[in-house]
């Protein structure tokens, strides 16, 4: 009989390979040139009509408590579902894979980064230094290790707007630490998503009204079914238990397996070349990474 341990390991492994396959059809979909708005759109329509069956009896019960704490809901909502996940898409049109997973990959300490400046905890030395050690590699990664794109402030636009999306997903992240939600957990996850949606309506309106249509065909079917059911619904469930399992800090080493899992796939689907540069980028960053999980001295 397997034990429950192996069971969480074998559920984040699952976790972390469906979110690096986000990556992954995230690109194809700019091959196939699916609108990165109206995929993120449909995606999050598609997964709050699936919970809403489950969740609105909850919602309704506490809707005075949801309301009392909708400013903070509809934040994490449109750093999570709005900006980070159309981000992604976006910039996918522009850049590799590899480059952008590697900077997504410095999500963690990023956190600690805005969990220092939100005041929601304190941090130590061995974090800050993890902080800039790993923004240098990123740094290494949007500049290809070449000064004279520095310099020029010659940067592709998709290596600027990945950054964009990982310093979103790592404010939501440490904005999840300020308060612990009354909400069973799909409930929660239903209210973000609802708050995400409203703000991603516009967008996805001005992404048809400049054009960009969408068009019904299979490419177009298959990513979103692949984005609402893996990366969305069952990683979400996958990760909580995992999590209920062995515990949040053990469970986080799994989510170093995102960019090896995406890199291999980049390499082998659209024959991506892992360059000098991201291997220079990812020594600072995951140094950067050991760093922050170092240290008790702490700076207030």
């Amino acid at each position: 009989m397997i034990s429950k341990n192996k069971i969480a390991y074998i559920l984040l492994i699952f976790t972390t390979l469906f979110w690096s396959g986000n990556f992954i059809v995230g690109k194809a979909a700019s091959l196939f040139e699916i609108p990165p708005f109206t995929l993120n759109f449909y995606r999050w329509l598609c997964a709050w009509l699936i919970l809403a069956p489950f969740t609105l009896s909850e919602i309704f019960q506490k809707r005075n408590y949801i309301l009392e704490n909708v400013k903070l809901i509809t934040i994490l909502g449109i750093t999570s579902i709005t900006v980070f996940n159309s981000i992604v898409y976006y910039s996918l049109n522009f850049t590799q894979v590899i480059s952008g997973v590697l900077m997504i990959s410095t999500i963690p300490v990023m956190i600690i980064f805005f969990c220092w400046v939100f005041k929601i905890e304190k941090t130590n030395l061995y974090q800050i230094l993890g902080v800039i050690f790993s923004l240098f590699g990123v740094i290494v990664i949007i500049t290809k290790a070449d000064l004279g794109i520095l310099l020029n402030l010659n940067f592709n636009k998709g290596d600027l707007w990945m950054v964009v999306a990982m310093f979103s997903w790592a404010i939501y992240s440490a904005l999840l630490r300020k308060k612990k939600f009354e909400l069973s957990h799909i409930t929660f996850l239903q209210t973000i998503i609802t708050a995400g949606l409203i703000f991603l309506l516009p967008a996805y309106l001005l992404e048809i009204m400049l054009g960009h249509k969408l068009n019904l065909h299979l490419p177009f079917l298959l990513t979103l079914g692949y984005v609402v059911l893996f990366p969305g619904l069952a990683s979400f469930f996958f990760w909580i238990k995992g999590i209920s399992i062995i515990g949040s800090n053990r469970s986080g080493i799994f989510l170093h397996l995102m960019p090896i899992f995406s890199t291999l796939m980049a390499i082998i689907i659209f024959k991506e070349k892992f360059m000098t540069f991201h291997l220079i980028g990812a020594v600072f960053i995951i140094t950067g990474i050991i760093l922050s999980a170092k240290g008790r001295v702490t700076i207030k």
